[in-house]
């Protein structure tokens, strides 16, 4: 019983930071969006205009299909199926997350050590720092266009079909969320790497909303074994559209995104403490 107390204990432990961690998240983010909202119409011409610069994409591949049938063999349902989800889940992570470019700014003017001297985790003051509501247009773009997939493709749904989709929003937030995290630990020693960072995560999105077959197989394995992007909505959603995998991969690769997701958030943990321990002060 004694060693289940203590079991219990360490956990108990190891949950704090994490609650303290999400309660100045809130509290951070609470106060951005206070001062967002005082000037009403200013967010609202704001988030339509993220609303309607991240659309051209969409209206591209529009386009596109306004010339051709189909694209990599997929016709505009699927495309936008594949689309909505990438677009939806980088969305959620870049609401969320989205701050962290702003990481390299403060290592190179020494505005961190700010954060460091408050009672709070830094990697929640940082990700809510500026808190960016008015990204949520580029997350109702991406749900919208989700929404119109869902409804006009010709699929024969199974419950297990339909569970794909929340459970591909999830990992697919999580997985861009632990991009972006790595992303803003890699800051911390290249400093003014915030075009880096971008290249991987809204270059990431750009990528998966078009299908595997347009791309070189060299650049599938790459984001499938090295920078698993492909979890995000590829590989799960063609076990929803019926298609064949790409690099003949086994069918259970469809239900791994929550794994990956879950060890890519491991890894991002690891990488943002080795580099704020690497961190060290301009002096200024």
């Amino acid at each position: 019983m004694r060693g289940v107390r203590q079991g219990r204990g360490r956990a108990c432990e190891a949950r704090g930071p994490v609650r303290e961690g999400l309660r100045a998240y809130r509290l951070i983010s609470a106060m951005w969006i206070r001062s967002l909202m005082a000037y009403r119409v200013s967010f609202a011409l704001t988030a339509f205009g993220n609303f309607a610069v991240t659309a051209f994409d969409f209206v591209a591949i529009l386009l596109m299909f306004s010339q051709v049938d189909r694209l990599g063999g997929y016709g505009l349902p699927e495309i936008a199926f594949l689309y909505g989800v990438s677009c939806t889940a980088f969305g959620l992570a870049d609401l969320s997350m989205g701050s962290m470019d702003r990481l390299g700014r403060r290592v190179r003017d020494g505005t961190l050590d700010t954060l460091l001297v408050r009672p709070a985790p830094v990697i929640a003051q940082v990700a809510a720092d500026r808190f960016g509501l008015h990204r949520v247009g580029r997350l109702a773009q991406g749900a919208a266009v989700l929404t119109y997939a869902l409804v006009v493709l010709d699929i024969d749904w199974s419950v297990l079909k339909v569970l794909m989709v929340p459970m591909m929003l999830l990992s697919g937030t999580a997985i861009f969320a632990a991009v972006f995290v790595m992303g803003g630990a890699f800051q911390f020693v290249a400093q003014d790497a915030a075009e880096v960072q971008n290249a991987f995560t809204y270059g990431g999105t750009t990528l998966l909303q078009y299908p595997p077959t347009v791309f070189a197989k060299d650049l599938v394995r790459g984001v499938t074994f090295v920078l698993p992007l492909a979890f995000v909505n590829w590989l799960p959603a063609l076990y929803v559209l019926g298609r064949p995998y790409p690099l003949d991969l086994p069918v259970w690769v469809a239900f791994a995104p929550p794994p990956v997701a879950a060890g890519c958030l491991a890894l991002a943990g690891l990488a943002w403490r080795a580099g704020l321990r690497s961190y060290r002060s301009t002096g200024s």
